[in-house]
């Protein structure tokens, strides 16, 4: 049994319970999870170890690990940010701020449909290598290069590894600092998260970042019946080594290590945020309202922005029906939040960060164990469904 750290407010019990049975039954090694309400802290749990690849180092509070994809979320408030601003505009194409983006038919692209995975470009001809991922300048000029997959705004597909250079590069263009620099100076530092993208040299001396690991999900019980197995389609789009799916997951060739110094400094919006559980959660809920008396990050139209729906039905990459706002995963069948008008983003193989503005909550949870999943990981799952229980009159 794993000893759970932290606290719970009264009435927040079964998210603790269903955190337990994580590590019980699910085969969680190392984690987190924090929930905020109407700007205050709520739930705020740890346990397990620290390195999912070995060690006992246990893991305490403040342990930082890779969210992968719910990095997303955190990069589409800059660009949102930088709109309420009046920086960028959304339907502006995007060459109108980065003139070599023009190239191959992508005179058309818009803003918006960066965000919305709109723009047909989830993969590249030829992949990046780890280190031409980090280095700041091959990612974006191979997309500005790249001819669209579809016609741009006309089709969605999850931009699973590109989004990292196409929203990094447009945020460096329109502002002159880079998006992880940005991110610590207008969010980071003023909400007090722990929370990078480009992990600092201090940081990674100071042992706060774990290490993470693909790990295999325990069978479920007989008595739990069936298992859902995945679609044949779906199973068989990411076997298939020329498929949209493949190689929009593949941008990078040979994958990287997470693990690596130098992939954690990297600035990759798309997949190497680093942060805790509660800089996640309290990150969301500066998106929907105060907390601790910094004034909420959104206003009431940009927020509706965030969670309009902008994607929905088939997407060309996920092989699923998915649903996108502006930046964001919006509550379906295929990434489960909290009710219909909650937004955030997973991370594939665990992560997950939300916030639901009609109940005033928002939701940070992050792994070490790196499960077969992209976009509903039972752990997680598992605790939005306590929080809603707790949340039920």
């Amino acid at each position: 049994m794993v000893d759970v750290q932290g606290t719970v407010a009264d009435g927040f019990e079964p998210v603790r319970d269903a955190f337990a049975e994580n590590f019980a039954r699910r085969g969680e090694r190392g984690a987190a999870v924090a929930v905020y309400r109407d700007g205050h802290k709520v739930a705020d749990l740890w346990g397990g170890v620290r390195d999912a690849d070995g060690g006992e180092e246990p893991w305490r509070r403040g342990t930082a690990q890779i969210v992968r994809s719910a990095t997303k979320g955190v990069a589409a408030a800059v660009l949102l940010l930088l709109h309420q601003r009046g920086q960028v505009d959304l339907d502006a194409p995007v060459g109108t701020y980065w003139p070599e983006f023009k190239a191959a038919g992508k005179e058309r692209v818009l803003v918006r449909h960066l965000l919305s995975h709109r723009a047909g470009l989830p993969a590249l001809d030829v992949p990046l290598t780890p280190a031409q991922a980090v280095d700041g300048v091959s990612g974006p000029a191979a997309l500005a290069a790249q001819a669209p997959a579809w016609e741009p705004g006309t089709a969605h597909g999850y931009h699973a590894q590109t989004y990292s250079w196409l929203i990094g590069e447009l945020v460096e263009r329109i502002t002159g600092r880079s998006i992880g620099r940005w991110i610590a100076q207008e969010v980071a530092g003023p909400l007090g998260l722990d929370l990078w993208l480009g992990l600092p040299e201090s940081e990674q001396q100071a042992g706060r970042v774990g290490r993470i690991a693909d790990i295999e999900a325990p069978a479920a019980p007989s008595s739990a019946g069936l298992r859902v197995r995945p679609k044949q389609s779906v199973t068989d789009a990411y076997r298939d080594p020329e498929s949209l799916t493949r190689r929009a997951f593949a941008a990078i060739s040979p994958a990287a290590d997470e693990n690596d110094p130098a992939y954690r400094a990297a600035q990759l919006p798309a997949s190497a945020g680093i942060a805790t559980a509660d800089a996640l959660a309290r990150f969301y809920a500066s998106l929907i309202g105060n907390v601790d008396g910094v004034r909420r990050l959104f206003a009431p139209a940009t927020l509706t922005l965030a969670r309009t729906e902008e994607s929905a039905g088939p997407d060309r990459v996920l092989v699923v029906n998915t649903r996108f706002g502006l930046g964001y995963m919006l509550h379906g069948p295929s990434s489960p939040l909290l009710a219909p008008g909650s937004f955030g983003h997973p991370g594939r193989g665990g992560s997950l960060a939300f916030a639901d503005p009609e109940s005033g909550v928002s939701f940070g949870y992050v792994t070490n164990g790196m499960q077969k999943n992209v976009t509903a990981d039972p752990r997680a799952q598992s605790l939005v469904r306590a929080l809603s229980k707790a949340l039920a009159p």
